[in-house]
This record gives C-alpha cells, structure tokens and sequence, in this order.
C-alpha cells in the first residue's frame, strides 16, 4: 500500500514537472513573435513582391516606367531580389531596362526623372553589360558639367535644374554614387556629395534635426503650431543617405560629415516613432493624421536597419526601434499581399487609410525588410 502510495505521488510530481515545463515553454514561445523571425520576415517580402510583380503582369503600370514612382520600387526589388534564390526578380527589373532601351526620364537635369539610374547602375555592376549604364553615363556626365550655381528659392522650376527639395536627395545622389561604384570613376560621388550639402544647407533646420519639403515650407505650420515636416520626405532623405554612404570609401574626406548628419536625423526620428512602431505623416504633429503611414515608416525603417548593419547605430539604442517599425509595417500588408497605409502622390502630409498604396511604399517596404533581414542573419 505504501509503494502504491509512492508511485502515485511519483507519478503527480512527473506530471506536475512536465505541466509546468509545458506551461513555462508556452509562456516563452508567447513572447517570441514569430514576425521578426527570419523565415517570416523573408515570406513576407516575397508575398509583397509578388503582389506587385503581378499587379504589373495583370493590370499594367499606373505611371510611367522609367518615372520616379517605380524608379523607388525597383530599389527594393533590386535589394530582394539580390538575396540568394531571387533572380527572377532581378530578370523583371532586366525587363523592364531593355523595355526603356536603358533610359531614364524625359528631363535631363531633373532628378525625379533619373532615380531610375540607380538601379541601372545596380544591374550592371552585378551583370557587367554596358548597354545597362552607357545612356545614364552620357546623361550623368552632362548633369556634373552644370555649374548649380543657382539659388534653390522654390520658383522659376528650379526643381528642374537643381536638387531644391528634400525628395530629390533619393532621386538624384544615389544615381550618382551608385555610377560610381559601378564605373570605378568618383566624379560622380564627389558631385552627389557636393550638391547634397548644397541642398543641405537650404532644408535642413539644425535646431530639429530634419527637412524642410522645400522653401514653400519654411514659415507654414500645422495646427498645433509646429513646423511642418513630412515623415515620407525625411524618409527620403535618410534613404538617399544612407544608399550615398554605401557607395562611399571609408577613406573619403566626406564620410564622417554624412554620417554624422545621419546619426543627428536618426536619432531624432526615433524620437518621434508612435506607441504601433509606426511614424505618422506628420513628425511633429502626429494627431492631426492619426494613422500609421507606410512610406515614411518604410524608409525610416530601412535607413536604420542600415544602421545596424553596417555597424553605424547601436544595437541596444536602435533594434527596438527597428523592430517596432518592422511589425507595424507587417500589420499593413493585406492577405493578397498588398502594402496598404501608403500616403498617395503628394508633398506634405496628407490623410492615408488601409487601402492606400503605391509602388514606393513597395520599394520601402523591400529595402527595409532586405536589410533588417541580412541583419538578423548576421546575428545567427
């Protein structure tokens, strides 16, 4: 009767033991979210990709081809697509280059119409054929021979000419940084350089760390009195910089200026990231949009990973903030596969809802999660 008595209390403490491991690894697996997980982050991207890829295959292009729209898409891509078993995203974007004959937009000096080069040059550098820079290499070559000694007041289409508002920093310096990289030739580097500080010194406001759109901005405000600045347009800004830096040598008298302009912009963003990991339209007066935007939060979220993965940000300080920024954007995507809360075409900030989107939100989207990937691998 005791050993029967014995094997019963043995058998409940086993039992206990098992439930209570049960209960403890169950509490552990809550915690994980499987959305930072690697393989999830992965499947996400290519359900993105692949409702893009399609929705062009099916309904066609809503803006031109070689227009900055897509120009911005095929960054992030060109990013997915550069990851190991991606080709075919990279044979889409071969497409579409011999589809243009290889050119940028209808203005020559005018930077939204040649972010498209970027790409390009991206393209050649991994397959090395020369019809894939040779129109962009004359059109470059004729854009470093300007003088850009006009003022960057916003009038007489200056945008036309010169890099007057924050969004061209994505347009035009990485076109250039990345010709380059892929000439082996930095005149174009140090005129992306150069002209990013001039367009610098007119937009940026030092005293909060970030971009002015353009000078028609200077004196506006928002309701709760202050400055306007668009989350997308210093999302433009943070990318553009840091796809400038990527393509910059470690050695160049430049780099530590940039970088540090970068870390300043950072931190500041970070600042003002919302309780859902996500930034609003508007920086600093959040609530008078009050709904997560995906463009903005996308660049953002990229130019951070960046960051990190480059051993620029501190890991501590940043991969909350990047993690954050990935689940809201993970929260935006439909079931099909479509990035919603994008923030249509435009140039200050501007109401979004779930069924907005657009193809840079995609290009965002992909740069931030190619990047916050190859991150989380190092880290394995």
């Amino acid at each position: 009767m005791k050993d029967m008595n014995l094997k019963r209390l043995l058998l409940i403490l086993v039992f206990s033991c098992y439930g209570g491991m049960s209960a403890f690894s169950g509490e552990t697996s809550l915690k994980r979210d499987s959305t930072l997980e690697t393989t999830n982050i992965f499947k996400t991207m290519q359900r993105v990709a692949d409702w893009q890829l399609n929705t062009w295959k099916d309904k066609g292009f809503n803006h031109r081809k070689a227009d900055w729209t897509n120009g911005a898409c095929y960054t992030g891509i060109f990013a997915f697509g550069n990851l190991r078993g991606n080709e075919r995203y990279l044979q889409t974007l071969v497409d579409i280059g011999d589809d243009l004959g290889w050119n940028t937009g209808h203005l020559r000096f005018y930077a939204d119409d040649y972010c498209v080069g970027q790409t390009y040059a991206q393209l050649y550098s991994k397959f090395k054929k020369k019809k894939m820079i040779a129109p962009f290499m004359l059109q470059a070559d004729s854009i470093i021979s300007q003088t850009h000694n006009e003022p960057l007041n916003w009038k007489n289409n200056i945008q036309k000419r010169e890099w007057a508002w924050c969004d061209a920093l994505f347009m035009g310096p990485p076109s250039l940084a990345y010709l380059s990289t892929a000439t082996r030739d930095d005149k174009y580097l140090n005129t992306a350089v150069k002209l990013w500080w001039k367009t610098t010194e007119f937009l940026y406001d030092p005293s909060e760390k970030l971009f002015f759109r353009d000078e028609s901005f200077f004196n506006k405000r928002e309701k709760n009195g202050q400055k306007i600045f668009w989350s997308r347009g210093n999302g433009w800004v943070l990318a553009g910089l840091v796809r400038v830096l990527e393509n910059m040598p470690k050695n160049h008298p430049d780099r530590k200026k940039l970088i540090l302009l970068y870390q300043d912009m950072v931190a500041r963003v970070a600042g003002l990231q919302q309780q859902d990991g996500s930034w609003h339209a508007s920086l600093l007066d959040p609530a008078s949009f009050p709904v997560k935007e995906m463009s903005g939060t996308g660049f953002f979220c990229y130019a951070m990973a960046w960051g990190l993965n480059h051993g620029i940000l501190d890991k501590k300080q940043y991969l909350p903030v990047v993690e954050k920024s990935w689940k809201a954007m993970v929260s935006a995507v439909h079931e099909d596969g479509m990035l919603g809360y994008v923030q249509p075409i435009g140039a200050s900030p501007d109401a979004v809802n779930g069924n907005s989107t657009e193809v840079y939100g995609v290009g965002a989207f992909l740069l931030a999660g190619t990047q916050f990937y190859e991150y989380l691998k190092k880290l394995k």
